[in-house]
């Protein structure tokens, strides 16, 4: 299978009272197309820089980063990147906040406003096309960030532990609606987390990452679709796996 967004020998260092901190080193990543990838690692190991630098926010200090075999050096409309800060514009409503990937494509108002009716059905934020972000829940943010993500139909969709500020109960069914929209989509996702259950839940292959990026192990997971949280935790080779990928966050400190 072809890889479509991939990272080749990936440094970043960040300057900071005349002294380089050393974010990732030597990096390399293939992320192929139509997968499911959760790349699971502690705070600190540079998960969120490597999203920064893969949506094309971010220059690395030296490697590359391609999508389709073409350097990302700037945003891509291809690329969508969900963070784990709230970006919705303040001064937009939701079904406006959800089409401003269509206006910047040049797609014109009905097609937007139908897009957006249709993507506010699919996250559960009906009757709330009007509220004002200030106006929503913290789930009802994520939502429409979510939506707003998926509107402009990227090919890759980026995601910087997306449900980690919910609690376990809202974080269980945006991970479900999460993969409903994606399944049948064809779209690659790259999910940062560092919750190994919910690694273990989304992924079709897990990036277990240690110090400056440092690739602990990459591992495909051959648990069955669709996936109940509930059921797995008691599954044999759910269990096995979780152990597999705790003693990897061990030797990844």
């Amino acid at each position: 299978m072809n890889s479509v967004l991939e990272v080749r020998e990936l440094n970043k260092q960040f300057v900071k009272d005349d002294m380089g901190i050393v974010a990732l080193r030597d990096l390399s990543l293939g992320i192929e197309e139509g997968c499911f990838i959760t790349v699971l690692g502690r705070s600190g190991c540079g998960k969120s820089t490597m999203l920064n630098v893969m949506s094309g926010l971010m220059s690395p200090t030296s490697g590359v980063v391609t999508f389709r075999d073409e350097p990302v050096s700037a945003p891509r409309t291809e690329v969508g990147y969900m963070t784990q800060s709230d970006t919705l514009m303040p001064w937009r409503d939701v079904r406006r906040n959800i089409e401003m990937p269509l206006e910047i494509k040049g797609v014109e108002a009905k097609a937007r406003r139908e897009r957006a009716t249709d993507l506010i059905e699919r996250v559960g934020l009906a009757g709330f096309e009007r509220h004002y972000p200030r106006e929503l829940s913290g789930g009802m943010r994520r939502r429409a960030s979510l939506a707003r993500m998926l509107a402009g139909d990227p090919e890759v969709l980026l995601l910087d532990e997306p449900f980690g500020a919910l609690d376990a109960q809202l974080r269980s069914v945006l991970q479900a609606e999460l993969l409903r929209l994606w399944q049948g989509s064809g779209q690659t996702v790259v999910f940062v987390t560092h919750d190994i259950e919910e690694a273990l839940l989304l992924g079709d292959r897990i990036v277990v990452l240690g110090r400056v990026g440092r690739v602990v192990l990459d591992k495909a997971i051959d648990l069955p679709r669709p996936r109940d949280a509930d059921e797995l935790r008691v599954d044999s080779r759910f269990v096995s796996l979780h152990k597999e990928m705790t003693a990897a966050l061990r030797e990844a400190q």
